[in-house]
């Protein structure tokens, strides 16, 4: 999933991730294992501020083919569930019933249940990913208050809308329709159209 995709929930736990000093994991992560490879490509997507599903993980692991294999992305999804109880992964929920779960490092430093101190990105690569997301965080802020005013431009059309509709209804079930009353709100509920049609484009 493009970070532009993540939601702000998402960024700000990718923040915590950034900033968290290392964890004592409850499970192994030995070099040429499972684990610490599953640990190592997750923690790559990470760096890039994107949060990988059991798919991307094997593809960039174990090519294109395996991961289209059902009976090998259940084992690894087997793998990734302990390691979430071993507290070095962190499965996010489903946004849409029909995607793939994502998956996310609680840490890039962990001690192993070995006493194995084990890192996934040097300082140089956690500063780079902070100030990734941290541009991506100030852009948000930026955004926020246009989506505020384009809401009130939808509101505001809207109600317009609605208001000429009844007048225009209004002067209509009246014995005598005045011409003057009709124009101006069949003008002002076309004006609100577009308005509206415009601010939801």
């Amino acid at each position: 999933m493009p970070r532009h995709e993540l939601s702000q929930h998402e960024l700000q736990l990718l923040k915590q991730v950034l900033n968290t000093d290392r964890i004592t994991a409850n499970i192994r992560l030995r070099k040429g294992e499972y684990q610490y490879s599953l640990a190592e490509a997750i923690a790559s997507f990470q760096l890039e501020l994107h949060l990988p599903n059991v798919k991307e993980i094997i593809t960039k692991l174990f090519g294109e083919e395996r991961s289209s294999d059902v009976q090998f992305t259940r084992k690894i999804q087997t793998i990734l569930k302990k390691m979430e109880r071993g507290n070095v992964v962190k499965i996010l929920p489903k946004r849409k019933p029909w995607e793939l779960q994502r998956y996310m490092l609680l840490s890039f430093k962990f001690q192993d249940v070995d006493k194995n101190i084990v890192n996934f990105a040097t300082e140089n690569q956690i500063d780079q990913a902070r100030e990734m997301l941290n541009k991506i965080l100030i852009e948000q802020d930026k955004i926020k208050p246009r989506k505020w005013s384009v809401n009130i431009k939808i509101f505001t059309s809207l109600l317009a809308l609605i208001i000429s509709y009844g007048v225009i209804v209004w002067d209509l079930l009246r014995p005598v329709i005045d011409p003057l009353i009709f124009v101006v709100a069949l003008f002002t509920a076309t004006a609100s159209s577009l308005f509206l049609g415009k601010a939801l484009a």
